[in-house]
């Protein structure tokens, strides 16, 4: 299935969302911070979806977003941005990043889990 990276500085958050991607046949890597989303990228390029927090340490979702995106491989790959910031000022900034999605916590990975199979067959 998909190679999925999960960036958030949650632990508990990473390994939720990580047990339910893999128990649904997808591969994950994870990044604790945008900084280290942002190199964790850099060693992945076959990744084929992004999933992120907006608020980290280090570096930002949206500031990891739009540098991923200056990467000539990560130009379409999905961007989700998974957290509780959904004011229109930060949806814009994201939307201007490249982010494709949001999705608004708590995360239950039954909401989530068919948005990102969803948004996984459309990039295929």
């Amino acid at each position: 299935m998909a190679k999925i990276l999960i960036v958030d500085d949650s632990e508990t958050l990473r390994i939720q969302l990580r047990e339910a991607l893999e128990e649904a046949g997808h591969s994950v890597v994870e990044g604790v911070d945008g900084a280290d989303g942002l190199r964790v990228a850099g060693e992945h390029a076959d990744i084929n979806m992004i999933i992120t927090d907006f608020n980290m340490p280090q570096m930002d979702g949206v500031t990891m977003a739009a540098k991923i995106r200056e990467k000539p491989h990560f130009q379409t790959t999905p961007i989700l941005m998974l957290t509780t910031e959904a004011t229109p000022d930060i949806k814009a900034a994201g939307k201007s990043a490249g982010i494709l999605a949001w999705i608004v916590k708590p995360l239950v990975p039954s909401k989530v889990l068919p948005a990102i199979e969803k948004v996984l067959a459309r990039g295929s």
